[in-house]
């Protein structure tokens, strides 16, 4: 029975308004240094990332009695507020029915290796808390009559921990957490761009004293480029992951994270290898993922070449028309692409198919008003004629409609309604599509507290390197909520943040500045056109879902002549705006080096097939086959397991990018708490390991 949802809760569910912020506060004072009119700001903590991750630190922060600011470069702009999939995931353990074991959550998520025992289990077991306080908060989640959660299968998920409030969910939980933290009284400062972070001291006494941003409200006469300061002893990482390294990339644009920021700061990176693509909708129009009932729809899925002539494409790569569709339907929770997946005909080969098509200059469409033709010399498409796990799920959702668009409407019709708010009818007319770069899965190395390798500056959400090879879909999102509230308690632990900072740093503040500016030349052949032109075509060509160490080999080479060159040369500007950018792209062309090193590091030693990535080497073990033969072109290795037991650890010294690895660390699942013994630790604070920062 297909239930039809009013039109006004379909609305609330897709046209999400988030709240309008406060005032800002007016600088402290305001100081000449390098001849620049420089307003300052104090505060106990510098949140950078209006997103979910930064929103929940800020105010964890808040509650507890500390003093928190959030900088922002777009508030409620950045991938929580703008992007998502068909219903998008919440993974938390799963509550209803017989309840969760939080150990084999966090075995599930980190099944993929090259993630840390303890964080695996940090997250499954701090999720319960998270998702109970969003509900509070006000967030939507489904319940069924007796007060369970609703829950599906998602991504690297065989339980069933996948809950979701629409497509919207990521945009929900921003919007209930930026109301708090507003109601909380939490400062907010728009417009504001973090381009340097300020320390002092040497070596494991290097410590954060405060951070150098570009402000749109600060540019006067005396201050052209709006250089602010602001003094902070912490300072948390929020600004999410690099959307800007690709250009085949489903973020929204202009988000450019935290990672060249982290590197010129000394700070260790971890896991820049791994990344998650899928498919979804292009960045010049509605960015979007095509996960779940978009594809379980099963909609056609076909190209064009540039005369106009269609190409049934994924016909040559499936031998029958049943093996085809369920495919496609499989991508809907086996969305990320994974090398694995190419083999025995398994979802993934549609990415590939996909990817080959775009590569060839086709341009590539899925149809709900047509289902999928059949494969040359087989029966047409058939609801009866699909593979069991398929035909399982159509039956139970009561999906039996006969064409793609009304199945869609009947398991959820606010995938439907999301992209007509942005005047795309995929009711009426196909839709176009590729394979894109959608999530950075590496990023700052922390600790379960979420201390990074720099005293005082913590990381979070998409920033933080925390998420392995593979994680179930919609983990990152809890993540960033155990962590930004781990963070919060922390710091709070650590009483750095009681009070605004009132330490005189003007001597590093000036320093700082001084090499901003020369980093900035109005002569410069590098704009932030041709850097971006430059570093987006070589990591979605050389660096995208198939890789051979020869084309990373090359890439890394013209990568580290970039970067060479923006040092020798900086990079040019004319207008204040246009200065921010240029920053943000040589941060940008930094972290290109270092996702290209840390992957060729990664080759050179063995490094086979995983999630991101197919390794291609004409000696490699595993070979896709397709219903035409043999796909010799895209042999790849296979991964070898001890790879999963480490991960690779990438710092800048000086001007050269250094690589290393350590091992995971463990968690032994034996160990049991005993009230009477462990609460003292707890009351004492001995659970935060504050010795570390001393």
């Amino acid at each position: 029975m297909t239930i039809d949802v009013p039109q006004e809760i379909l609305d609330a569910l897709t046209d999400v308004d988030m709240p309008r912020l406060p005032p800002e506060a007016a600088p402290s004072e305001t100081v000449r240094l390098a001849d620049v009119d420089v307003p300052v700001y104090r505060a106990g903590c510098v949140i950078v990332g209006s997103g979910a991750a930064g929103l929940r630190a800020a105010v964890e922060m808040k509650r507890r009695g500390d003093d928190v600011v959030i900088v922002s470069q777009s508030a409620w702009g950045g991938t929580s507020a703008c992007s998502g999939s068909d219903k998008q995931t919440l993974h938390t353990a799963n509550t209803a029915d017989q309840g969760d074991n939080y150990k084999a959550m966090a075995r599930a998520i980190r099944s993929g290796g090259a993630m840390d025992e303890d964080t695996a289990y940090v997250e499954a077991v701090g999720s319960s808390r998270m998702m109970a306080s969003l509900q509070f908060l006000g967030l939507p989640l489904p319940q069924d009559p007796l007060g369970g959660t609703l829950r599906y299968q998602t991504d690297h998920d065989e339980v069933g921990r996948a809950t979701s409030c629409g497509p919207r969910t990521s945009r929900l939980m921003v919007k209930v957490l930026a109301e708090e933290a507003i109601r909380l009284g939490v400062p907010f400062y728009n417009q504001t761009t973090a381009v340097k972070i300020l320390t002092e001291g040497d070596g494991a006494n290097r410590h954060v004293v405060g951070m150098l941003v570009m402000r749109a409200g600060d540019r006067t006469e005396k201050n052209p480029l709006g250089i602010a300061l602001f003094t902070s002893d912490v300072i948390v990482l929020a600004a999410g992951g690099p959307g800007e390294l690709y250009r085949d990339s489903v973020y929204p644009n202009g988000c450019f994270g935290s990672l060249g920021l982290a590197l010129e700061a000394g700070i260790e990176l971890v896991n820049l290898t791994e990344s998650q693509f899928g498919i979804g909708t292009r960045r010049e129009g509605f960015p979007w993922n095509l996960s779940g009932t978009y594809v379980q729809a099963m909609p056609h899925i076909y190209s064009v070449d540039s005369e106009g002539a269609e190409h049934d494409f994924l016909g040559e790569y499936y031998r029958s028309t049943r093996e085809l569709a369920s495919n496609v339907f499989r991508k809907g929770y086996q969305w990320p692409f994974h090398a694995t997946r190419m083999l025995d005909f398994g979802s993934s080969l549609v990415d590939l198919a996909i990817y080959r098509e775009t590569a060839a200059g086709r341009r590539v469409f899925m149809d709900f008003n047509r289902n999928p033709l059949p494969v040359s010399g087989d029966l047409p498409f058939s609801l009866e004629r699909l593979d069991d796990d398929v035909r399982l799920y159509l039956g139970k959702a009561g999906a039996d409609q006969d064409m793609p668009i009304d199945r869609l409407k009947h398991m959820n019709p606010l995938a439907i309604e999301l992209y007509r708010r942005y005047k795309i009818d995929i009711a009426a007319e196909p839709l176009e599509f590729a394979v894109n770069n959608q999530h950075m899965n590496g990023g700052v190395m922390v600790d379960t507290w979420g201390r990074s390798t720099l005293r005082g500056c913590y990381a979070v959400g998409e920033a933080a390197g925390t998420h392995g090879v593979t994680r179930p879909g919609g983990a990152a999102l809890n993540a960033g909520q155990v962590f930004g509230t781990r963070a919060a308690e922390h710091i709070n632990a650590s009483g750095r943040a009681k009070g605004a900072a009132a330490k005189d740093i003007t001597a590093t503040a000036e320093a700082g500045i001084t090499d901003l500016l020369g980093a900035l030349s109005t002569e410069s052949p590098f704009t932030v056109k041709s850097i971006r032109s430059e570093v987006q075509a070589r990591m979605s060509e050389k660096a995208g879902i198939i890789c051979d160490q020869e084309g990373v080999s090359g890439a890394l080479i013209e990568a580290r002549k970039l970067n060479a060159e923006i040092r020798g040369k900086g990079v040019a500007y004319g207008r204040g705006a246009e200065a921010v950018r240029g920053v943000q792209w040589r941060h940008m062309a930094l972290a290109s080096e270092a996702v290209l090193s840390a992957l060729d590091f990664f080759i050179r030693n063995g490094g086979g097939s995983r999630g991101a990535r197919a390794i291609c080497d004409v000696e490699g073990e595993c070979l896709p086959l397709a219903h035409s033969g043999p796909l010799q072109e895209y042999r790849f290795r296979k991964e070898r397991q001890a790879h999963r037991q480490e991960q690779i650890v990438v710092r800048l010294d000086g001007d050269e990018i250094r690589l290393s690895t350590r091992q995971n660390r463990a968690f032994d699942e034996s160990a049991k708490s005993f009230f009477e013994r462990d609460w003292p630790a707890w009351l004492t604070g001995r659970i935060y390991d504050l010795e570390a920062d001393e």
